[in-house]
């Protein structure tokens, strides 16, 4: 397995932190969408992105059984254990591992997500390797897709274990191989997608909108599919560059530059992601997963939010946070747009059964058998493994399944 490392704090405290600031942006959101529908379009222009080569050929579909929605159902009661258990899999991070830890509750463990009009099937480790074989995937993105590989390594472990065969100094990208079958998984860490300056430092983060992330492009030759996802690390204290110039920032109070917004810099990072898609040789199939909705209640994680919740919302007693509202558009924005310019791209879209979903969070079980008693640090970002974020990795095989390539490799 080698060295752990422990997720990033969830890194919205600066956004959150300014309710008064946010209503005002929330306020003018309309004229914020339809800037940022501009913002999207794929010009004739210059592009302002580093990267090469030519337009995808045209293909996009959401997740979806035929026309089954696979993002619009509700969770119901399922008596069956999960597919692995702590004591069976190898890969859960300590900081999600909630059993371990000693969460005594596990009604969240023992519900399955059912979208309207179909069967969302369980994922069989047996089906998606031998269609795989000889394949590659790539996650790229920040530790929600580590959460959501190492649900996919413990799936897949019931029928083999999966070889570490790289990883980076930091532990935080990797790569494994399934010998068997020949199939090679990677984790690639790039929280933001376009370059930045969080390796160096959390705070007052230096993000380049116009420079994509060479840790994730220098290796993007390398797989058949790749799956990309923005998060909440947008949300963070961050200065805007473009042509080598500061053009603004996201809550930057104190500092004399323009506010723009981190809906601003996701679509920038958006839209530089997916130009790169259409101007490279190489053609895999890229996967768009949505924004992860976070469950804290009376605080935040640094001021004693908790989420200790033990059963889905039902639809009526979801209200949906407006930062995601605003990250949503943004991401909806932004893949209609890519599929009008012809790339191959499909989505995951796992917000709304996440939604759903307060209990499936580790809490104050980030640690061992903590003291509930005291006020704790919760983690109501990430999510228990086994836990809801497995149903992500079933709705990620019925994407893949869905290409013509896959279907018929037997």
């Amino acid at each position: 397995m080698g060295k752990e490392v422990e997720p990033e704090a969830e890194p919205w405290i600066g956004f959150r932190d300014g309710v008064c600031k946010f209503l005002v942006i929330l306020l003018g959101s309309s004229l914020i969408m339809a800037l940022s529908y501009q913002l999207f379009l794929y010009a004739t222009t210059a592009d302002t992105c580093s990267s090469s080569s030519e337009n995808a050929e045209i293909l996009a579909m959401n997740a979806s059984i035929g026309q089954c929605d696979l993002s619009s159902g509700e969770w119901i009661p399922d008596s069956r254990d999960p597919a692995y258990s702590n004591s069976t899999c190898s890969f859960i991070s300590s900081f999600q591992d909630c059993l371990t830890n000693g969460r005594a509750d596990t009604g969240y463990l023992h519900w399955r997500w059912k979208p309207h009009g179909c069967e969302l099937p369980r994922f069989d480790a047996n089906k998606f390797l031998n269609h795989m074989r000889n394949k590659s995937l790539g996650f790229v993105g920040d530790s929600v897709f580590r959460n959501q590989m190492e649900s996919l390594l413990c799936l897949l472990s019931e029928l083999e274990e999966a070889v570490l065969v790289y990883h980076d100094e930091t532990f935080q990208t990797k790569t494994w191989h399934l010998p068997s079958h020949n199939v090679t998984l990677g984790l690639i860490w790039a929280p933001f997608l376009i370059k930045s300056t969080q390796a160096i430092s959390k705070y007052h983060i230096q993000l380049y909108l116009d420079d994509l992330d060479d840790t994730w492009t220098s290796q993007y030759h390398k797989y058949d599919y790749v799956m990309v996802s923005g998060g909440q690390w947008f949300l963070k204290e961050t200065i805007f560059w473009e042509n080598n110039t500061v053009v603004g920032c996201h809550y930057c109070g104190g500092k004399n530059l323009r506010e723009l917004g981190m809906d601003y810099s996701y679509q920038r990072a958006l839209r530089c992601v997916f130009d790169f898609v259409s101007r490279s040789d190489h053609k895999p199939l890229v996967i768009l997963r949505t924004w992860t909705p976070t469950h804290f209640e009376h605080g935040m994680w640094y001021n004693g939010g908790i989420c200790n919740r033990t059963k889905p919302y039902k639809e009526s007693e979801y209200t949906a946070d407006p930062v995601d509202v605003v990250m949503r558009d943004v991401e909806e924005e932004g893949f209609q747009e890519g599929v009008r310019s012809g790339l191959r791209l499909r989505l995951l879209d796992t917000y709304h059964p996440s939604a759903l979903r307060p209990d499936g969070h580790p809490g104050p079980y980030r640690r061992f058998h903590p003291d509930i008693s005291k006020k704790l640090q919760n983690d109501c970002l990430h999510w228990c493994l086994p836990g809801i974020i497995d149903t992500w990795n079933d709705m990620l095989v019925e994407i893949l399944m869905g290409e013509e390539e896959l279907r018929s490799a037997l």
